[in-house]
């Protein structure tokens, strides 16, 4: 074998191209950096990589849903989905606006943070809400125009930090 062809296929076999390259500097990822954020757009493109050049891997096709940005590169935030799947997605579509999803259902939406209160409603599972306040174990929330109180532990979009 040629030398100049060994040293040109060691040299391809260990270089990853600049896509592999252009993620690292800047991603901010660790529980520091991470928080909760919800879908602007009600057609939003994930990405395997950030910018329009990396294929789509999936596309969220609801608005509100909540995602937990993990990392980040210029204008793009690597994100986090309630079923865990990771991918990037452009700054532009998303809102600082919080809403929880209903991880497993149905879950009940009581009057008060009190597993006594009345019961206003059963909340089917995936069900999107937007966030009020936490309070503890409890969180207030609005699921189709009804506000009241959901256990944190019954939805995803909420870290220790809320309430």
């Amino acid at each position: 074998m040629r030398p100049w062809f060994v040293a040109a296929a060691l040299f391809l076999a260990g270089w990853s191209g600049p896509a592999a390259a252009e993620v690292k500097p800047g991603v901010a990822e660790g529980a520091e950096n991470a928080r909760f954020v919800s879908l602007r757009a009600s057609r939003a493109n994930v990405r395997f990589g950030p910018g329009r050049r990396y294929p789509i891997a999936w596309v969220f096709v609801r608005r509100g849903v909540p995602v937990l940005i993990v990392g980040r590169f210029q204008t793009w935030r690597r994100i986090r989905d309630w079923e865990g799947s990771e991918g990037w997605i452009h700054q532009s579509l998303l809102s600082t606006k919080r809403s929880v999803i209903v991880r497993d259902g149905p879950a009940r939406l009581h009057r008060g943070p009190d597993s006594r209160a009345p019961l206003i409603a059963r909340v089917e599972r995936r069900a999107v809400g937007r966030l009020r306040e936490c309070d503890g174990a409890w969180c207030a929330v609005e699921f189709a125009g009804r506000n009241g109180w959901i256990r944190k532990v019954a939805v995803w979009g909420v870290g220790p930090a809320d309430g």
